[in-house]
């Protein structure tokens, strides 16, 4: 089974990304949650520990981890002292600038390119 736990869910992913967490399995979406920037280092580790188990339950082979820098950190560290594979989302930023009522506009379009683990 393939977690992904991020604010990205999979049916909004585009056919290359699908096809390759698809190679690990099963794909499931937890949610990663809002993390308010006022939180305080311990509520922190209580979000990630909160999802570290509720992911660890799910028995996944691997975890697509990205979200909140300091909540992310935690969790990852939590499966992976688990034996569990986790993994980020590579993708190739592709930005052009465009002029929108004499306004110049940039547009950055991410293009997946592959997995990479931690």
């Amino acid at each position: 089974m393939f977690v992904n736990f991020s604010n990205h869910p999979i049916e909004k992913w585009g056919e290359r990304q699908l096809e390759a967490a698809k190679h690990y399995g099963e794909i499931v979406d937890i949610a990663f949650p809002h993390v308010d920037p006022e939180c305080s280092t311990e509520k922190i580790k209580e979000i990630a520990e909160e999802y570290a188990d509720k992911i660890i339950k799910s028995h996944p082979d691997y975890v697509l981890c990205q979200g909140e820098f300091c909540v992310s950190y935690h969790v990852i560290s939590e499966l992976k002292k688990k034996g569990i594979k986790v993994v980020a989302a590579c993708s190739e930023r592709k930005s052009e600038e465009v002029v929108i009522k004499n306004e110049i506009k940039k547009i950055s379009k991410f293009v997946f390119v592959q997995f990479r683990e931690y």
